[in-house]
């Protein structure tokens, strides 16, 4: 079954989807083909809980088509290893929110619409 994911680090968001089969090996090489980061700098997060284990199958963390829908993909956390040879904290900033609607855009009050306007002569 197919599985919906966003994989997210600090501002990226990366939606895909794969099958609850798919290892965590094989998702990093995903990544890989998007972001040009080989595998072995790339860990990935389930909550704050790395999922270390790369032939491990994405059901296996309990990501199945169940909690991994198109309409509301599953979080996956991305951390790339530094020059130093570190782990980068996890970062993952706020989804940003749309700016308001305009005045004329928004719903009218129930008791203002659909009021004949009066012209007198």
């Amino acid at each position: 079954m197919d599985v919906f994911l966003m994989v997210r680090r600090k501002k990226t968001t990366i939606f895909t989807d794969a099958k609850e089969i798919t290892t965590m090996g094989e998702l990093k090489k995903m990544i890989e083909g998007i972001l040009k980061v080989p595998p072995e700098n790339q860990r990935l997060f389930k909550d704050e809980t790395a999922m270390t284990d790369d032939h491990k199958a994405l059901s296996d963390y309990g990501y199945t088509s169940t909690v991994a829908k198109a309409q509301s993909p599953a979080t996956i956390g991305l951390v790339f290893k530094t020059e130093e040879g570190e782990w980068e904290a996890l970062d993952i900033q706020p989804l940003s929110n749309p700016p308001e609607l305009p005045d004329v855009m928004k719903p009218q009050d129930a008791s203002q619409a659909h009021q004949p306007e009066s012209n007198a002569v």
